[in-house]
């Protein structure tokens, strides 16, 4: 299996980053009628935070991943890779990584969600053990929202 090396992003990467998630999302606007959420958002702030971190194959920047607390639980707010990376389990090395970071940072739970039509998505976090707790709409996207209670370090 091939390793990406998960980093902090700095903001040096911001225009990497955003160029990653909009090749990323750009399949969803006929599916969904419009951008989805994620290409709407300001990362610039979230990489000045400490919320972002890059996914690296090669020395390339392939993958992004957003993580915020909150009381209680970490947001996986956002987690792509590249269209051309895609199938080689990197989604799942960054996912992975989410939870464990949650987890070293005394989270017991961690939270997404995904627009209801990104149907993908809804059977990956299935199959990755999360568990759908409600549906939402919110800023005119359809939601489904999932959780994951998580195992101690």
């Amino acid at each position: 299996m091939e390793i990406l090396k998960i980093r902090k992003a700095k903001p040096s990467d911001e225009a990497t980053v955003v160029k990653c998630i909009k090749k990323s999302y750009q399949k969803y606007i006929v599916r969904i009628g419009k951008k989805p959420g994620p290409m709407l958002d300001d990362y610039l702030p979230l990489i000045i935070d400490g919320n972002v971190f890059c996914g690296e194959f090669c020395r390339e920047i392939v993958g992004a991943l957003v993580l915020k607390k909150f009381d209680g639980y970490m947001l996986l707010d956002n987690v792509v890779i590249l269209p051309e990376f895609q199938g080689k389990g990197f989604g799942k090395q960054l996912i992975a990584f989410a939870e464990q970071y949650s987890s070293e940072n005394n989270y017991h739970e961690i939270w997404l969600y995904t627009n209801i039509k990104m149907t993908e998505n809804i059977k990956l976090y299935h199959k990755l053990g999360y568990s759908e707790y409600t549906h939402k709409v919110e800023n005119g996207f359809e939601r489904v929202y999932f959780k994951k209670r998580l195992v101690s370090t």
